[in-house]
């Protein structure tokens, strides 16, 4: 793979600029307890998911969210398959759906998640994220 060539000569070449990163790129949950503390709080069934969220109260501004599927999903190629879905979900929404603050969790459900269309989960996670915060759909 070749580098992107900057069009002109020398000093007069168009700077190369880095792609525009979103404000509201999500971290991930990695700590059972974080799992834990969004399953207490609120939730929002989906037709192809469930969504759990909790605002977090603390000084910072990030959005993190964290993907599980259980066994009932099925084997590890198929939650792995499922949690891959959901992670694309979740890039493709939350940038412009998330509130500054919170921890969403996005939980595969059994023969749903995998076999649902990549659309139809993206408008499922739309409307979830507008139930969850009390907006009109």
């Amino acid at each position: 793979m070749k580098p992107p060539v900057a069009e002109g000569n020398g000093s007069d070449a168009a700077p190369l600029t880095p792609p525009a990163v979103s404000l509201l790129a999500p971290e991930r949950l990695r700590q059972r307890a974080d799992f834990l503390r969004a399953a207490a709080a609120r939730r929002q069934t989906a037709a192809g998911f469930l969504l759990q969220a909790r605002e977090r109260r603390d000084d910072s501004a990030a959005v993190r969210v964290g993907f599980t599927c259980s066994k009932k999903v099925g084997n590890s190629v198929l939650r792995n398959r499922a949690r891959r879905r959901l992670r694309e979900v979740a890039r493709a929404v939350l940038p412009g759906t998330a509130r500054p603050g919170w921890d969403y969790v996005l939980v595969g459900r059994p023969g749903v998640t995998v076999d649902r269309a990549l659309a139809l989960l993206l408008e499922d996670l739309r409307k979830a994220m507008a139930r969850l915060h009390g907006e009109a759909t």
